[in-house]
């Protein structure tokens, strides 16, 4: 049944399996009738696309999608099956799961359930046999927007008959936006832990220590600082700076770094408050993706929300402190919004310094890194631990072991500072 006043567009389901009625409706009415994809019941958040060919295990339990459907670009999901080695949390932190052409057997070693298997296990609410092509032209062109996913005893009504499209849209627009949403504190851990060197570094003295604020990391992250022999004190989101400072040695290399995670930066006040005390310590400092947003606004720049952000593993970007370009890992909707060809002075604290982009997107000129040039900080906007995803950005945990070391700002070659400043005095 369909409500012609509330329905923009109806998608037909791709020929597939049985799995059962399952619908799909975004808050501009649009519907996708498919068969249902793990678990049964109704979920609603922000809908927004992936364009990772692989790495969807490593996806789902990123949490920096807590809240989110996702629609993943590629058309074939699930063939290698889930294994308990690849998750990047303890949980599935995606709202739901959009995909087209679910894997019908697994064909992996190392797989020990069907994707099926483990949203159904974890009640997560998926569709599948849907034009996900579709789906991400619409989302591209309009912008990532509400929807919801309906299935089984939720599809229905009293009587047995699938509720009204008009009456799912309007659960659809009931739901939270993502905007203002303030959600590190939902996924941060609860309590403290703590990482130790691996590898040759193994029961040594740590070349470094580090607090990692959990803003809703990811486990490759402390492993890829471990694996360079820095011990990372990983600390709930809710961590004062005297939390932070206390676990933090007096003497030798040390540094703070603020993770992933969900949500409007705009909300995170208590995490800038806390990163900007970092920073008049002059405490050397890193954060990626949420953690490059938060650095920003700390700064005193503003973050605003992205069309249909960037989120999967083939973005490219360009590093202009090397003048190279990395194919990097993202999952991000907001964005920092700071002058692209210009050295700028810090607009939040004149001790601060000064700021340049240090990486761009290459697809948009969407702002991807900061650094001080006056301050031991910088930040990037993607995800270097790569997991999934390629390496490229893997010497971004380098410079961070370096800026401990020294505790001096990075290194921006002087030609590149240069060359921001003079376009700088030509635009003024």
């Amino acid at each position: 049944m369909t409500d012609a006043t509330t329905l923009s567009t109806t998608v037909a389901p791709i020929a597939g399996p049985t799995g059962g009625s399952a619908v799909l409706v975004l808050e501009d009415g649009t519907v996708a009738r498919g068969r249902a994809h793990g678990a049964r019941g109704a979920t609603l958040g922000e809908i927004v696309f992936s364009t990772g060919m692989t790495g969807y295990q490593e996806t789902l339990t990123d949490p920096s999608y807590h809240r989110q459907i996702v629609v993943m670009t590629a058309p074939h999901i699930g063939n290698t099956g889930v294994n308990d080695e690849d998750p990047e949390s303890g949980r599935i932190w995606v709202a739901g799961w959009v995909v087209r052409d679910p894997a019908r057997r697994v064909s992996n070693w190392r797989a020990r359930r069907s994707l099926d298997e483990e949203l159904a296990a974890q009640g997560v609410v998926g569709i599948s046999d849907v034009d996900t092509r579709f789906l991400t032209r619409h989302l591209r062109e309009l912008g990532v927007m509400r929807a919801g996913v309906f299935s089984g005893d939720a599809l229905l009504d009293a009587a047995g008959h699938e509720r009204p499209i008009g009456e799912l849209v309007a659960a659809v627009k009931a739901a939270a936006p993502m905007a203002g949403a303030d959600l590190a504190r939902e996924v941060s851990t609860r309590e403290a832990y703590v990482v130790e060197p691996t590898g040759e570094f193994a029961g040594r003295e740590p070349v470094a220590t580090v607090v990692a604020v959990d803003l809703g990391i990811k486990a490759m992250t402390p492993q890829r600082l471990a694996e360079r022999g820095v011990r990372v004190h990983v600390v709930p989101q809710s961590s004062t700076f005297d939390d932070v400072a206390a676990l933090l040695p007096d003497d030798g290399a040390r540094g703070v770094f603020f993770s992933n995670g969900p949500g409007d930066p705009g909300a995170a006040t208590h995490e800038v408050e806390l990163l900007r005390q970092v920073l008049d310590a002059r405490i050397p400092f890193f954060g990626i993706c949420f953690g490059n947003q938060l650095f920003g606004r700390a700064l005193g720049f503003g973050t605003y929300k992205l069309g249909y952000g960037h989120r999967g593993i083939n973005q490219p970007v360009l590093d202009r402190t090397t003048g190279k370009v990395e194919v990097t890992a993202h999952n991000h909707g907001f964005a920092v919004e700071a002058p692209l060809d210009a050295v700028s002075a810090a607009p939040h604290k004149s001790a601060y310094g000064r700021v340049v982009v240090s990486h761009i997107g290459l697809n948009d000129q969407v702002v991807e890194g900061l650094t001080a040039l006056d301050l031991p900080a910088f930040s990037v906007q993607y995800h270097p631990e790569a997991a999934a995803g390629p390496h490229d950005s893997a010497y971004l945990f380098d410079r961070f072991v370096e800026l401990m070391r020294t505790g001096e700002p990075v290194a921006v070659p002087a030609a590149v500072v240069a060359e921001l400043a003079t376009t700088s005095e030509m635009e003024n």
